[in-house]
């Protein structure tokens, strides 16, 4: 029988590198908003104080710089290990997504750090802008405090990219067998594939997010006497302000990354369609 579908693409280093950075831009630049709400509702302070519904793309100037090389490195890894690793199978797919993770988070969380502290205020006047923001935590931390909440960060995206990839191409396998196609899916399908994978892995990953937003907005250098850790923040959040504050945001979070998984990893696939090797 005649297939409709796409012919399986191999995608090679740079096809990875300029389709991952063209589809996280897309994505990240496209539901900043929520994004923005999402960190307010999960910062102390609460929504309304900490801007509410204004100024919702406040902080985007980081996002536009780290988004393109952060993704650009997460697909360069992560398809370089999947034909690196030998065999095939849904656990290579983990391996090679959590060690792609945490590659584009060495570039990604200083652009976290300031565009969660512009966009909540933290800084108030003075840290208005992304640059200024970026000059703010260079004089109070140093270089170190771009990377503040590095540890937390690792905690939710390494379960959250362990969750998400194997659950997108175990649906494209599943998906492209109900259509009955034997050379892979279109864009559009990938897409909701993606959809269902990040709507999933994001609301049970959203106590994660929860404490990497608390950790990105303590303004205190990591170290410092009373800093607390990671295992401490997260007790202290469930036993002071209940369950209810560890999924906070967890709606605009769910909404937010099962449409930026459609945009994100459809535009991925549609880009590695089209860009040349």
């Amino acid at each position: 029988m005649a297939s409709n579908g796409k012919q399986p693409i191999i995608p090679t280093f740079s096809q990875s590198l300029m389709a991952g950075g063209f589809a996280g831009t897309s994505s990240d630049l496209l539901f900043f908003p929520i994004d923005t709400v999402k960190t307010r509702l999960q910062s102390v302070q609460g929504l309304a104080a900490s801007g509410g519904m204004k100024g919702i793309y406040k902080g985007v100037g980081s996002v536009a710089v780290g988004s393109w090389p952060g993704a650009a490195v997460f697909f360069a890894t992560y398809d370089g290990l999947k034909k690196a690793l030998p065999g095939e199978g849904l656990i290579n797919v983990m391996v090679a997504a959590s060690v792609g993770e945490v590659a584009a988070c060495l570039v990604r969380v200083p652009t976290e750090v300031v565009k969660t502290r512009v966009q909540t205020s933290s800084y108030g006047e003075q840290g208005k802008s992304s640059l200024a923001a970026a000059r703010m935590v260079f004089r109070y931390s140093g270089i170190r405090g771009f990377y503040s909440g590095f540890g937390s960060t690792m905690l939710r995206e390494v379960p959250f990219t362990s969750m998400q990839f194997p659950m997108y191409e175990f649906f494209k396998v599943g998906l492209a067998r109900q259509l009955g196609r034997r050379d892979g899916l279109f864009a559009h399908e990938a897409a909701a594939c993606g959809c269902v994978a990040g709507g999933i892995a994001a609301a049970v990953t959203t106590p994660l997010d929860v404490l990497k937003t608390r950790i990105m907005l303590d303004i205190r250098e990591p170290g410092s006497r009373g800093y607390p850790s990671i295992g401490a923040r997260f007790m202290s959040i469930y036993r002071n302000e209940g369950m209810s504050a560890l999924f906070a945001g967890v709606v605009p979070r769910t909404l937010w990354i099962s449409a930026g998984g459609a945009v994100f990893l459809g535009m991925y696939e549609w880009a590695i369609q089209e860009f040349p090797k």
